[in-house]
């Protein structure tokens, strides 16, 4: 989700607490790291920033994320403007052991809506459906508009009502992470509203419960930042927002040595999907299926060309978000289409 643009940085510091969860398979304990993020701590930005906590490889992060507002959009009649800034991050984890030609594995082991309403909404300068700073027009852009969705956690449903009807409708939920990257090469900072390379605002419904993403490592200790909770969303996102809720996050981090990526991956236990961000559309699409041609050559045996005769045959195209800076789409390709992975 994006608003405005606004550059924040912050280091401020929580006291993370340390425990144990279940057994792996060995008999040893995975090492589980709780941290709790608050408004005080966030940042606003992918780059170099003093960590809140270290991880090794094998750990489990407990965490939460705060929804792009803030949290602080409550009730009818709040304005936009109560936002400090757009898409808060927890973060930065420092992944011990990670350096640059590595590749960051993240399992995303649950995610839980901590609270019982979500946010949508839109404003004047943004959305794919009204004029912004990259598509100007001369007619009036829409105005601010807030619509709020009651989260009912045992139906594992939002309600959807309109604002300028009685008409009313149930939307199922598929929670995921809209912002979770690294810090970018060569010293960069970047703001949690653009996605890129590292990762960042991808908006993408992949993010979720029972996949693995994978990131470049582009500075030591990676420095894993992760924020933008949506409860549903559209191909698209293309009013602007999600149905933006506030995350209890569990996930497993990874560290892969030496094997780099160039751009954002993931895997399931069917698919294998690769992630194009950039703008206009169709190069982000060219990003996507090159990646995905590559890894196929790369760890199934594959010669690029018939994998990309392959994915011309049974290849998807999923359009996460067209309405940042860059846009974002996710190539991908059932495994049962390959054969088996290299060892």
């Amino acid at each position: 989700m994006r608003l405005k643009l606004i550059f924040v940085v912050g280091a401020m510091l929580c006291t993370p607490a340390v425990g144990f969860g279940r057994s792996k398979a060995d008999g040893s304990s995975p090492r589980v790291v709780q941290y709790h993020a608050t408004i005080d701590v966030v940042k606003y930005v992918y780059g170099l920033a003093p960590p809140v906590e270290h991880l090794h490889s094998g750990d489990i992060l407990e965490t939460n994320t705060l929804d792009c507002f803030g949290d602080v959009i409550k009730k009818p009649g709040d304005p936009l403007s109560l936002v400090k800034g757009d898409n808060p991050l927890t973060g930065p984890f420092h992944i011990d052991g990670a350096e640059p030609g590595d590749t960051l594995a993240i399992d995303i082991l649950n995610l839980d809506v901590n609270g019982t309403q979500g946010v949508g909404a839109f404003a004047p300068g943004f959305g794919a459906l009204n004029s912004t700073n990259y598509t100007p027009m001369l007619n009036p852009p829409l105005p601010e508009r807030v619509w709020f969705y009651p989260i009912d956690h045992a139906s594992n449903t939002a309600a959807f009502h309109a604002l300028d009807s009685d008409f009313s409708t149930t939307i199922a939920l598929h929670i995921f992470l809209g912002c979770i990257g690294v810090a970018p090469s060569e010293g960069e900072a970047r703001s949690s509203v653009v996605p890129a390379e590292f990762g960042g605002n991808m908006d993408a419904p992949e993010v979720s419960v029972g996949n693995t993403l994978y990131l470049p490592v582009n500075v030591p200790g990676a420095l894993l930042y992760m924020g933008d909770g949506h409860a549903a969303m559209g191909d698209g996102e293309v009013a602007g927002t999600a149905i933006e809720v506030p995350l209890k996050v569990r996930l497993r981090v990874r560290l892969i040595k030496g094997k780099a990526i160039e751009w954002p991956r993931f895997e399931n236990e069917h698919e294998i999907m690769a992630a194009g961000i950039y703008r206009p559309v169709d190069d982000a699409l060219r990003i996507a299926f090159t990646q995905l041609v590559s890894w196929i050559h790369a760890d199934y045996g594959l010669s690029e060309l018939d994998a990309y005769e392959l994915l011309s045959q049974v290849g998807k195209i999923h359009l996460t978000e067209m309405v940042d800076p860059n846009y974002v789409v996710v190539a991908s390709i059932d495994k049962k289409y390959l054969p088996p992975k290299k060892k």
